[in-house]
């Protein structure tokens, strides 16, 4: 039986966001989804700079949890960009549903 999931301190929103390719309707894409918390190691290590340690801190996890999901939220971001789909990333998982969650404006 696996180890439960730690919580994740992660930035809220309302609702999943959604980016996909212009010109093209959103029922002709396939999606990738981008959970949460792998979303929130990326905008705090390439959007606001912190190193990983920082960003552990900030997640409540360990380095070596916000290096993994650094390594999924790149491969999927990419992903969704070489193939042309939606990329929807997803408010609510298993992950985020009892954690810290907190507002920045």
């Amino acid at each position: 039986m696996p180890r439960p999931c730690k919580d994740r301190c992660c930035r809220s929103y309302r609702n999943d966001r959604v980016f996909k390719p212009r010109g093209i309707p959103m029922h002709e894409l396939q999606t990738v989804e981008l959970p949460l918390d792998a979303f929130e190691a990326l905008r705090l290590c390439d959007a606001e700079g912190l190193d990983q340690t920082a960003a552990a801190e900030r997640m409540k996890v360990s380095r070596g949890t916000v290096q993994r999901l650094l390594a999924r939220a790149r491969r999927t971001v990419a992903q969704a960009l070489l193939e042309r789909q939606a990329l929807v990333i997803t408010t609510t998982n298993r992950s985020t549903d009892n954690a810290c969650l907190h507002s920045h404006s």
